[in-house]
């Protein structure tokens, strides 16, 4: 790695052995910044409060070997990213002001991606990782990830379930919660279509209704004047002498038709005169059909008059008009098959519901199954590392159970009983500690000390080592309130790991760091800043001095260069 205008470094290279690499300074020499290089470069959060002071930007670089068939490789070349000679290019920019930038083999990509390769590049763990640990849910993922497909296959079915589980339950509630109200909004629909349909309103009906009964209202007055202007078009046959506008119209006519034929424009005006009488003859025989059709009939005005008070019923609660409330039992009815047809989703969710339950119940056994048959394994796997690190007495087990609830309470029937449940199942997995002989069995959150603690969790990761790969793991200062003899069987399982592993470590443990491949140190310069030259890799003399200096706070003590040289000869032969 290459780190730039990182908190105290201005500008340094990190050199990792492929295998063990130990890191170490001064406190406050910038070793932290080592561990957040690398988060950054894992997807890590970026705070500009990093960038170092009076600098535009941070930047870190990144030469990363992989696989070319690697999941990592796989997903980097997906998102378009090169690999250069086996090796991926990764570098994060980090302004002042807060904007962050990733690149991955030349090509930029979101930050993401890069947390996407890290799961399957490094894993880190810092003290933060031991309190994680202590969570219970946590304790049940790490046993997961040892189980592996015995786990994983049905634990992917059961969250599928879970899932759909708390959707159905979420849209039968809301169904369910507005009953009354769906209920109380269905009756009034169905009232109202009942009306409705007893009236049976036609299109238009409320028009040609109000016409007629103008016509019935006024058919005396209507007929009188249909009969005055017959008078006056045909004549009156009760009084013969009196002059009708169609003999005078006739008269007009035979006048012209007698002179036609010696003026065009006198014939054009008598086939004028000839059309009127024509039109009037036809009005005056319409006017008398609609005087003899009259009907001055009280009965059918009434019974108009009482139609039309129906039909207005109908518009003053659904519609302005007979349209409209026509229109209104149309959506009525839809409406009214929608919240009928509720009741029906009401019953096929509740089915749904108690289905996957039962799914869910089943699952869960499985999982239950599995995750207890791993536990022993996983427990006895644990148990067997921290004998290598000092705890040759110490037993680790696995304690898996489960919350009984009331049988009408949200839970699912697990081995014969309603239990709570999860997305993850039903189970609650717990490690418990005993640390010597007689001890009974606690909670390592209230059984382990800060140094059991530490050398549970490398314990732990050691067997993930062997289970679940990856290929770089990196801790930081996990071997807190260690010491002595534990350290030191500490740094030799490190270097145990590191065989099949690359493993960084930031310590402030000689006893650690001396079971190292490759020793770092991180130093300032006088202006309080770590150069290119700040991160050395320490060999012969150098080595010897820094782990005098770790183990005494003096790197020219005699006995602490002997107790130096000591731990190296230990470390070296492995003795």
């Amino acid at each position: 790695m290459r780190i730039r205008s990182l908190g105290v470094i201005d500008d340094a290279v990190v050199e990792l052995s492929p295998g063990f690499t130990a890191v170490t300074g001064e406190t406050g020499a910038g070793k932290t910044m080592v561990v957040t290089s690398l988060g950054l470069l894992l997807g890590g959060r970026a705070d500009p409060a990093l960038v170092r002071i009076g600098a535009k930007s941070a930047v870190v670089e990144g030469r990363i070997s992989v696989g070319s068939r690697a999941p990592a490789a796989v997903r980097a070349e997906e998102a378009g990213a090169e690999l250069d000679d086996g090796a991926l290019l990764i570098s994060r920019t980090l302004s002042a002001e807060g904007r962050s930038r990733a690149h991955v083999g030349g090509r930029s990509v979101p930050v993401g991606l890069l947390a996407e390769l890290a799961d399957d590049l490094v894993a880190v763990h810092g003290q933060t990782d031991q309190q994680g640990l202590l969570r219970p849910a946590r304790q049940r993922q790490a046993l997961d990830r040892y189980a592996g497909d015995a786990v994983a296959v049905p634990l992917a079915k059961y969250t599928a379930a879970h899932r759909r589980l708390r959707a159905v339950a979420t849209e039968l509630d809301e169904l369910t919660t507005r009953a009354r109200e769906r209920s109380q909004e269905a009756d009034l629909l169905r009232f109202g279509l009942d009306e409705i349909a007893a009236a049976e309103p036609q299109p238009g009906e409320d028009t040609e209704l109000a016409a007629e009964a103008e016509r019935l209202g006024h058919a005396e007055a209507l007929a009188s004047a249909a009969t005055a202007a017959h008078a006056a078009l045909a004549g009156n046959p009760e009084d013969p002498e009196g002059v009708d506008a169609t003999t005078l119209v006739a008269g007009a006519h035979r006048a012209l038709e007698a002179v036609r034929s010696h003026d065009q424009e006198l014939a054009a005006l008598a086939e004028r005169l000839g059309e009127i009488g024509i039109l009037m003859a036809d009005v005056a025989g319409e006017l008398a059909s609609y005087a003899d059709g009259l009907d001055a009939d009280p009965l059918r005005l009434a019974a108009v008059e009482e139609r039309r008070a129906a039909l207005n019923h109908l518009t003053r609660k659904y519609g302005q008009d007979i349209a409209a409330v026509l229109t209104w039992s149309q959506e009525s009815a839809a409406r009214l098959a929608d919240l009928d047809g509720d009741d029906d989703r009401i019953g096929e969710l509740t089915a749904e519901r108690d289905a996957l339950r039962t799914e869910l119940g089943e699952l869960a056994q499985t999982l239950t199954d599995a995750r207890t048959a791993s536990a022993e394994r996983f427990a006895d796997a644990v148990t067997a590392e921290l004998a290598e690190l000092a705890m040759p007495h110490a037993r680790v087990t696995v304690e898996i159970r489960q919350t009984e609830v009331a049988e009408d309470a949200d839970g699912i029937a697990v081995g014969g009983r309603t239990v709570a449940y999860g997305p993850a199942g039903a189970d609650e997995v717990e490690l418990l500690l005993a640390p010597h002989p007689g001890a009974p069995p606690r909670p390592i959150a209230k059984g382990a000390s800060g140094g059991e603690l530490s050398r549970v969790m490398l314990a732990v990761e050691v067997v993930f080592a062997g289970s679940d790969p990856v290929p770089t793991y990196l801790f930081d200062e996990v071997d807190a309130g260690v010491g002595g003899k534990a350290a030191v069987e500490v740094g030799r399982r490190l270097a145990r790991l590191a065989k099949s592993a690359q493993v960084v470590v930031v310590t402030h443990l000689p006893q650690v760091a001396a079971f190292a491949d490759r020793q770092l140190l991180v130093a300032k310069t006088n202006d309080g800043s770590v150069t290119r030259s700040g991160v050395t890799v320490l060999e012969g003399e150098e080595r010897v001095r820094e782990l005098s200096r770790m183990l005494a706070g003096q790197e020219d003590s005699e006995t602490a260069r002997a107790h130096a040289e000591e731990l190296l000869e230990t470390a070296r032969t492995g003795s």
